[in-house]
């Protein structure tokens, strides 16, 4: 069942998002819409690197070691 979401925008962004849609032929749901499901990808990527660099039994390479371990 879909949510239903309001917020407030400052003036100036909200008519950047005009014209987004007026350039686009969007209605603003779907540029919001999918500003979000970008924004939580890229949140959800930026958790696991930072899981990955904290877990000390994960390697770190260095530049150099993934060069040599691709030219194999």
């Amino acid at each position: 069942m879909p949510a239903t979401l309001s917020i407030r925008l400052p003036a100036d962004l909200a008519r950047q998002l005009d014209v987004l849609c007026k350039d686009t032929e969007r209605p603003r749901t779907f540029i919001v819409r999918k500003a979000l499901e970008s924004y939580l990808a890229e949140q959800a990527d930026y958790q696991v690197a930072l899981d990955r660099l904290r877990n000390k039994a994960d390697p770190v390479l260095s530049t150099a070691e993934v060069r040599r371990s691709l030219d194999r």
